[in-house]
């Protein structure tokens, strides 16, 4: 089945300075999913739809790169150097996430020990995790850098959601509704109910919206910048971090701050 978020060619007819060849390779570096340490040429080519010949010259031209690294004996891929090296360069100029890190960590370190901090920034229609404070405990959520989340229907996702402007919002939707047409409305109420949250709290929530079995709240972190935001978030299992404990021991700490780290405190 080929993968919805792998879209080398989607742009290809709309732009002509799109340039299918990078698109197609980087797709094939997209491939790879949480869990998944190697790959075949079948698999990215089931997975980009993109036939068998393309994909071999691709992963050639990667491996070449330092960008996957191959194994002749089982015909399998995995990810080189390359990979992390860009991974790395990225992360080390999101000043953000060295500012939140003792933010993050005051957090997790609050009242209840089942709780993980988050703090993520939007890539396509998800919310993708750039740093994370883990719960100690045995039970806890078992998330990390670079997990994603649906936008539309998590608590991180939402307060990105209210914190962009009307033009980044709109481009939102409309990603989601061509992906998910019958969805639109359920998006739309998801967001106008988000709004409101964050306007009467300061944060928004999702109580087993995402998951049944996870409760959390978010508010939006804005880029010194003046473009762009990301999202902070306290959250855990239901079943230890319920709704009014953590609205009340949590809802002003997460406040405080998103809007410190929001003004380079």
């Amino acid at each position: 089945m080929i993968d919805p978020d792998l879209a080398g060619e989607a742009l290809d007819d709309k732009d002509r300075n799109f340039i299918t060849a990078l698109a197609r390779g980087l797709d094939i570096l997209r491939c790879f999913k949480p869990g998944e340490s190697t790959l075949t040429n079948q698999d990215f080519a089931a997975r980009t739809g993109l036939p068998k010949p393309t994909v071999s010259r691709l992963t050639h031209t990667l491996c070449v790169l330092e960008y996957l690294v191959a194994d002749p004996r089982s015909g399998t891929y995995q990810l080189g150097a390359g990979v992390l090296r860009l991974g790395f360069s990225v992360l080390s100029s999101m000043e953000i996430v060295d500012r939140a890190r003792d933010t993050m960590r005051a957090l997790s370190n609050g009242p209840n020990s089942y709780i993980t901090v988050a703090l993520a920034e939007t890539y396509q229609t998800d919310a993708v995790y750039v740093a994370v404070e883990k719960s100690m405990e045995n039970v806890s959520l078992t998330m990390h850098v670079g997990a994603r989340l649906p936008i539309f229907h998590s608590a991180i996702g939402r307060a990105m959601l209210v914190g962009m402007d009307e033009e980044d919002r709109a481009v939102m939707f409309e990603r989601t509704k061509a992906r998910d047409p019958e969805g639109h409305v359920g998006r739309k109420a998801a967001f106008a109910q988000a709004r409101s949250e964050y306007e009467n709290l300061g944060y928004c929530c999702s109580y087993g919206d995402w998951r049944p079995d996870v409760n959390g709240i978010a508010a939006p972190v804005f880029a010194l910048s003046g473009r762009g935001v990301y999202g902070l978030n306290v959250g855990g299992p239901s079943f230890h971090v319920k709704k009014k404990h953590l609205e009340r021991a949590y809802g002003r700490m997460l406040v405080d701050a998103a809007a410190k780290l929001s003004t380079g405190g």
